[in-house]
């Protein structure tokens, strides 16, 4: 099968999940998501401190194993994409399957920042929404899209913003184009 993996990324907030659900709601059938955030690595330490960790920074995700299941979808082999749940900070025991379809999307804050993961995408788009909007949309979106919980939460997660876009955007230069997204 020939599929064609699309990228998309962005900072926190900026839109990247709803043009995602757009495409795929558009496309139906012919298109698979795999989502960055399910590839969290696993945490073997206790709740409270896994609350202290940064989420934010590449070395939290298990991007080997993405791209390792991307490259399983391109042979045309359906793979088992781990899920990650927010309330308990760590990925759970189940998983979901995702098949192979023409159009894949993996969608991620830092998904160019790693270039074996950025080579493997044939297009590229970056979503670039003002910080302003992002951090808004971020404080105010509702509990359950955003277990984290309380607004002192979502605030200091705010801070956080600025260090993941500043490692995104450093790789916007690869996308294949970049998409502003209005409030």
């Amino acid at each position: 099968m020939n599929t064609i993996f699309i990228g998309i990324a962005g900072g926190t907030g900026s839109g990247k999940t709803t043009l995602t659900e757009h495409l795929a709601a558009r496309f139906g059938s012919d298109i698979s998501v795999v989502h960055h955030d399910n590839y969290y690595k696993r945490q073997d330490r206790p709740f409270a401190e896994r609350c202290q960790q940064n989420y934010d920074h590449p070395d939290a995700f298990d991007t080997d194993l993405m791209i390792a299941d991307l490259k399983a979808l391109k042979r045309g082999e359906t793979i088992h994409c781990p899920v990650y749940d927010y309330s308990i900070h760590n990925r759970t025991d189940e998983t979901v399957e995702v098949r192979p379809t023409k159009v894949v999307i993996v969608e991620g804050i830092l998904i160019f920042q790693n270039k074996a993961l950025r080579d493997l995408l044939d297009i590229k788009i970056f979503v670039e929404t003002d910080a302003d909007v992002r951090i808004l949309r971020r404080i105010v979106e509702p509990a359950h899209e955003a277990p984290f919980g309380l607004l002192r939460k979502r605030l200091a997660a705010c801070a956080q913003v600025d260090i993941r876009c500043e490692i995104v955007h450093q790789r916007v230069s690869s996308s294949s184009f970049c998409s502003r997204l209005l409030p």
